[in-house]
């Protein structure tokens, strides 16, 4: 897969390419990511590549002529004429958030073409031209779209055939069930007189499937219970809509019963007069 990375600040990525799972796909040819420094396009000794905005306000804002040149240059088509080789993603605070979903509709993508903004952002002219994916990673503000950038090709390439070493950990991780992941645990089973659960311990791999997702399904009840709706509705296995029916009722007796007052940790606290 390739990746096209356009931004005022290549060097910014020397550091998240180079290392761990990124280094090796590229080393692989796995993966392939190209930086281009859209000031090359400039044609000012001093490389000016924005400008302040019309109306007046804070900050400075990319020039459409040059985020227009520097696409047009690398992916050879004509903006605002013709279409993109590949899809044109540009990272702004103001695009979809970044899901799981998201990141496997690009991963279906042989080729992706990142437009990091920076300052203010981008002339509107040339974004309206180009009609990218904006793509957002939350509701914050970055300096600029270098690190969200680097966040979704990490995120993207583990799709890619061969970047992970176990093909398999990319469909269990969190949100790619739809669920939270259930815990993890390694070597050796006690440690600092804490104790695996024992079912990861009995061999038995239908029991310790049924855990996991009972964790999964307890902990997204608990962290993000905004997801259970749509997995829910998923065609389900009797085994798992059984699981998922335990975690209900445990969640329904766990908010039904009562809060415990323990009324005596409060009698030697001065003042307290137990007969009120």
């Amino acid at each position: 897969m390739r990746f096209d990375v356009f931004t005022l600040f290549p060097d910014y990525f020397a550091g998240p390419l180079s290392t761990s799972i990124l280094k090796r796909a590229r080393e692989a040819n796995l993966i392939q990511v190209e930086l281009h420094d859209m000031r090359d396009v400039t044609d000012d000794k001093w490389r000016v590549a924005d400008d302040a905005p019309f109306g007046g306000g804070a900050g400075m804002v990319l020039k459409a002529e040059v985020v227009a040149k520097s696409l047009e240059n690398v992916l050879n088509f004509d903006v605002g004429v013709s279409a993109p080789p590949c899809p044109i993603v540009y990272l702004t605070p103001q695009g979809r958030t970044l899901n799981q979903n998201l990141v496997e509709e690009l991963a279906s993508h042989s080729h992706l073409a990142l437009l990091c903004g920076h300052y203010e952002g981008i002339d509107e002219r040339v974004i309206d031209a180009i009609e990218p994916i904006e793509v957002s990673m939350g509701d914050f503000v970055l300096t600029g779209g270098e690190g969200a950038a680097a966040i979704l090709i990490e995120a993207v390439s583990r799709f890619v055939p061969g970047v992970l070493g176990n093909e398999n950990s990319a469909s269990g991780d969190s949100f790619a069930t739809g669920l939270l992941e259930a815990p993890h645990y390694t070597r050796p089973s006690v440690w600092r007189n804490r104790a695996i659960p024992e079912t990861l311990l009995s061999g038995h791999h239908a029991n310790i499937e049924d855990w996991r997702l009972e964790q999964a399904l307890t902990r997204t009840l608990d962290r993000r219970p905004d997801l259970l709706p749509a997995w829910s509705e998923r065609e389900l296995s009797k085994r798992q809509r059984k699981v998922w029916e335990r975690v209900q009722r445990q969640a329904d007796q766990k908010s039904e019963a009562p809060e415990k007052t323990d009324i005596g940790e409060f009698e030697d606290e001065p003042g307290f007069n137990s007969l009120g």
